[in-house]
Parts: structure tokens; C-alpha cells; sequence
């Protein structure tokens, strides 16, 4: 007496008796909470990444041109400031008296150094 068993489905596999589940509308927050966070530290790691590529850029500039090394340093600030504040708005947050002085603070913080390191 030899019973033959359905076969076992592997769990990955999509299984046509046992449909999924509909997402509930806190999932769905939820994945979109995630997405928001996700593409703020994307977009706010790469152009703080252009901000400190400019002050280093500064620093292979010649000593004889003071202007342009500034000048780069002060770019890659303006840069690193527009990168909090993409991040904040990706977030939907609103930007405040609080939260641009933190943009500012943040995002000049490779400007300081740079122009510390340039003009030592």
C-alpha cells in the first residue's frame, strides 16, 4: 500500500492555491518610508561626494591661484548644502529656520576644511 504524496513545492515558488496576501495600507507606507530613505542617502551621498571631489580639487590647483582654490572650496559648500536639502525634501519635510541652518552647517563642513587645509 504505497500512497503517492503531491509533490512539495519549493517556498520560493509562487503557489496558485495559497494566493498572496493583498498589502494593507500600512505596508504600503511602510515600502514607501523605506523607498524615501533609500533614495535620499543616494542622492544626498552623491553630491556630497561632488562637494568633497571639488575641495580636493583645490588642493591641485597652484598656491599662485588663491581665487580658484576658494572658489572650488566654496562650490563643493554650495554643493554640500544643496545635498541636505535635496535630502530633507525628498523626505518631505519643510524647510525651517532649524533645518537650514543644519543644511548649512552640514553641508559647509568640506568648505571649512578645505579652505583650513589650503590656506595652512
Amino acid at each position: 500500500m504505497t500512497q503517492e504524496s503531491a509533490p512539495r513545492r519549493a517556498k520560493h515558488l509562487m503557489d496558485p492555491d495559497a494566493p498572496r496576501q493583498r498589502s494593507t495600507p500600512e505596508d504600503l507606507e511602510r515600502l514607501a518610508h523605506v523607498q524615501r530613505t533609500v533614495m535620499s542617502v543616494l542622492v544626498a551621498t552623491t553630491i556630497f561626494h561632488l562637494s568633497v571631489g571639488l575641495v580636493i580639487g583645490a588642493f591641485f590647483i597652484e598656491d599662485t591661484e588663491r581665487v580658484a582654490q576658494v572658489g572650488l572650496c566654496v562650490l563643493g559648500g554650495l554643493f554640500g548644502v544643496l545635498a541636505v536639502i535635496s535630502a530633507y525634501l525628498i523626505h518631505r519635510k519643510p524647510i525651517n529656520a532649524t533645518r537650514a541652518a543644519t543644511a548649512v552647517a552640514v553641508g559647509f563642513l568640506p568648505t571649512v576644511v578645505g579652505l583650513y587645509i589650503v590656506f595652512r
